[in-house]
């Protein structure tokens, strides 16, 4: 596969993990929660997602661009996957807890993904970090809105 085209194909992957999460949306339910005082403001997390699912496909093609498909791609498929399931879990089901536990497991195939693509290219690696850490502070906060709002 030509590199561009290899490109085009991880940006389709992206938007496509990106449009699954648009059935799922925060909804009446979300905004009746309490939230803790360290929730941005609802326009921070599309600009966020935006620029974060960007670098999360440059990133795989240019591990791509290094060895081809691999164990490395095969990882980013996962957390891709496991992106996904976390909008059902919280926003579909209202699971906080399960979501917690999920986005978890996520943070932790990320961090792997992240070492796979370092081991590849440098820069690669370096375009994980922000999703890595974004997705530390959505854990955060997935455990705070939890927390927050047990019944009773």
């Amino acid at each position: 596969m030509r590199a561009w085209a290899a490109l085009i194909v991880f940006l389709l992957l992206v938007t496509l993990t990106a449009a699954s999460g648009s059935f799922f949306q925060p909804g009446d339910w979300y905004a009746h929660l309490q939230k803790p005082a360290f929730t941005p403001p609802n326009l921070a997390f599309p600009i966020a997602w935006t620029l974060l699912y960007l670098s999360m496909a440059i990133a795989a093609w240019r591990a791509w661009l290094r060895r081809g498909f691999d164990g490395a791609q095969v990882l980013w498929l996962v957390q891709l996957a496991l992106n996904a399931l976390w909008s059902y879990v919280v926003f579909g089901r209202h699971l906080l807890a399960a979501g917690a536990v999920e986005i978890a497991v996520l943070w932790l195939v990320i961090l792997a993904t992240t070492v796979a693509f370092f081991r590849r290219d440098r820069v690669a690696g370096w375009l994980m970090i922000p999703y890595l850490a974004w997705v530390a502070f959505a854990f955060a906060l997935n455990v705070a809105l939890w927390r927050l709002n047990l019944p009773g």
